[in-house]
């Protein structure tokens, strides 16, 4: 929304919104293995793959 400083506030975001994603799929994939074991084959299918 400022001027001042508008590039290094977008540089804080993004490592902001990056590391909270890095989080959230951290999160998904160790409580998916804490709560149930074969939970595993299902986080390798959601995940694409190029």
């Amino acid at each position: 929304m400022g001027d001042d400083g508008g590039s290094g506030s977008t540089g804080v975001v993004a490592i902001l919104v990056i590391f909270v994603i890095i989080v959230v799929v951290g999160l998904f994939i160790f409580g998916g293995r804490i709560f149930s074991g074969n939970k595993s084959i299902d986080v390798n299918v959601t995940t694409p793959s190029k």
